[in-house]
């Protein structure tokens, strides 16, 4: 057996206090997006300043494409860091103090008027992407780096289950607050809560335990990310499947940001209804992150991914056929099973690509390479709602699901049963 280093025996020794810290990290945090949910608060109080899908849909995508598109950029300064926390720390305030920004934004919509505060807004999602994706390239490296290997996945699963319950019980509270209290206050009240919820994440964050990698060899000579990057692409065929299936999901997916506007139009939604419905996704998303990664650790995270993309085409289709608002819960259930492959489990499998040292790398790739896509599928997705209705919508993201299972199930091999020889091609 291969002697633990000093890095290893400190993260095992303290493994149960920086499980406790980051578990409290991500309640908190999912206690303030439900109060500011991207799937469904964000683009109610979006609906109420504009009419186009294009940017109802747009709304929430500017999170995950704020989120992707950094990545790859830091990821020099992370491989090279001997701690990450501070970096973490560093970053992390600038996905937190946007939703203060909003919450000032709603409370100013009688003096300012809805063009502004839409104007306003978008600015704040924007700031608000962009600061989650310079966070999250270290943030991932940072719980890599405090959590063995093989508990990752169940980590990751945990930490995303006790998201999502938080996420539920409070989208729930936050239903009933838009309800009955007065647009616009009942908003910025809603996102003043998220503001409390998240400053006490950042608290539990900064109570983790990080050792300083003093054995990792770090070159006097900085690399180019560039030429990182493009060593990984060329020698490692089997990730660049996966970066096509990363690609793809995002127009698999893209359904998802579109169907609290098919339940307000086609079924006439009210907004404790929307409240509803976001704890029944993230309370699917609660159980299923914890199943879902603690199974990964055991049979492979290539079969949970699997998984998830039939999971999202039954979603979808459930969608498209369904003749009353009941219907759109099972829609939404499944809807979580797929979005927790897409973003937990893809986590968990990305982590497994590469040493030690090239997984900065392999996690901005993963990211920022697919920007591209998420920036382009909700685009896609209003645009058929805005001039063909939800059906021919719907009908492309099923259609592009089926297609992303075919490649996950005969083009990708699991990494870590798999794993690419240095200097070896796959």
């Amino acid at each position: 057996m291969i002697p633990l280093t000093k890095v290893e025996q400190f993260t095992r020794k303290h493994l149960r206090y920086n499980v406790i810290a980051n578990l409290a990290d991500g309640g908190l945090f999912g206690l303030a997006l439900g109060f500011a949910s991207f799937s469904t608060i964000i683009p109610l109080f979006v609906t109420n300043m504009t009419e186009s899908a294009i940017l109802i849909g747009l709304a929430p995508a500017i999170h995950t494409i704020g989120w992707q598109l950094p990545q790859l950029f830091n990821a020099a300064q992370i491989s090279r860091a001997r701690k990450i926390k501070p970096i973490v720390l560093r970053n992390t305030l600038h996905e937190r103090f946007p939703f203060l920004m909003l919450a000032v934004t709603a409370f100013l919509i009688p003096a300012i008027g809805k063009e502004w505060a839409l104007f306003i807004t978008f600015i704040a999602l924007i700031w608000q992407g962009l600061g989650g994706g310079i966070t999250a390239n270290p943030w991932t490296s940072f719980i890599s780096k405090i959590i063995p290997a093989e508990s990752r996945g169940t980590f990751f699963g945990m930490q995303g289950g006790l998201v999502n319950l938080m996420v539920s019980i409070s989208a729930i509270g936050a239903g009933y607050l838009l309800e009955r209290v007065a647009y616009p206050y009942n908003y910025g009240v809603s996102f003043l809560i998220a503001c409390v919820a998240l400053a006490a994440s950042y608290i539990a964050i900064a109570r983790s335990r990080e050792p300083s990698d003093n054995e990792k060899i770090i070159p006097v000579e900085q690399t180019s990310i560039w030429n990182d990057a493009k060593t990984i692409l060329s020698k490692d065929k089997n990730f660049n499947w996966f970066l096509l299936v990363r690609a793809l999901s995002q127009f698999s997916t893209m359904g998802f940001g579109f169907y609290i506007l098919l339940g307000l139009r086609r079924f006439g939604m009210d907004t404790v209804t929307a409240g509803f419905l976001t704890a029944a996704v993230t309370l699917t998303q609660t159980f299923a992150n914890a199943g879902m990664g603690w199974l990964g650790d055991r049979i492979g995270h290539r079969a949970i991914l699997i998984f998830g993309a039939i999971a999202g085409v039954i979603s979808i289709a459930i969608a498209l056929y369904a003749p009353s608002i009941h219907w759109m819960y099972p829609a939404f259930i499944f809807s979580g099973f797929a979005n927790v492959a897409v973003w937990t489990i893809s986590i968990a499998f990305t982590v497994d690509f590469g040493t030690e040292s090239e997984r900065p790398t392999y996690i901005g790739l993963s990211n920022t390479l697919i920007t591209p896509a998420t920036v382009l599928s909700p685009i896609i997705g209003g645009w058929l709602v805005d001039n063909l209705d939800f059906e021919p919508m719907l009908t492309l993201s099923a259609v592009i699901g089926v297609i992303t299972a075919f490649i996950l199930i005969f083009g990708i091999k699991d990494p870590r049963k798999n794993p690419r020889p240095v200097g070896a091609e796959t």
